[in-house]
């Protein structure tokens, strides 16, 4: 195991529920796995002071007073490209949550969470997974078919193309260091092109972009 994938997971919170907050900042707290650096109650606050602290993985609520989540997420993903980001929802509402990945988020959860719920898709976010339910991910595929064909696609390189299409199999980025016998940190280099050259934001976004050509 690498240095960098022993380092804690650096973690923030965006979440108006008090509570709910300090709930799962005890939890990322007592988690040696993760750093927690910082707590916000709105989106304006967060996209003031979260480009500073550049956390890897970010936990954000849908229905957030004034800037809800989905705006937040799409100015975040601006600021903040290799951030990934995780939605927090009370109900499973598939159009919202679609709104969420196709502005740049990487999954959801649903509230209240369980520790090891939370942290398992900390985890599996920041190693490249999308936590999410099947029908949410159809979606997301099915929102790009029957649209033009793009030639983004033909810009990869093949090894650009090996790495997306493990993801899109469903692997991590670190399965996918392993099978491809790369560091992880090469996977991380190769995806931040991959989504440079399709002009997408997140894994769900570049794998359904790829999946449709």
């Amino acid at each position: 195991m690498s240095v960098i994938e022993r380092m804690p997971i650096t973690i923030a919170i965006v979440e108006d529920d008090a509570p709910l907050r300090a709930s799962m900042t005890g939890i990322l707290e007592r988690a040696t796995e993760c750093r927690f650096v910082g707590g916000f109650a709105s989106a304006e606050d967060a996209l003031r002071d979260l480009p500073k602290l550049a956390p890897q993985v970010v936990l954000m609520d849908i229905n957030l007073p004034g800037m809800d989540g989905v705006q937040c997420v799409r100015r975040l993903a601006e600021l903040l490209p290799a951030t990934q980001i995780l939605m927090l929802t009370v109900h499973e509402d598939t159009d919202t949550i679609f709104d969420s990945l196709a502005a740049g988020a990487s999954g959801y959860l649903l509230k209240p969470v369980r520790a090891a719920e939370l942290l398992a898709a900390v985890k599996d976010v920041y190693a490249g997974g999308a936590p999410m339910t099947s029908n949410i991910a159809r979606k997301v595929v099915q929102s790009f078919k029957g649209a033009p064909a793009a030639d983004e696609t033909k810009q990869l390189s093949p090894r650009e193309r090996d790495v997306l299409d493990y993801l899109a199999k469903g692997y991590s980025y670190k399965e996918t260091a392993q099978l491809m016998r790369i560091s992880y940190s090469t996977v991380h280099t190769h995806i931040e092109h991959i989504y440079q050259k399709l002009h997408v934001q997140s894994r769900a976004q570049a794998v359904a972009k790829y999946l449709r050509v």
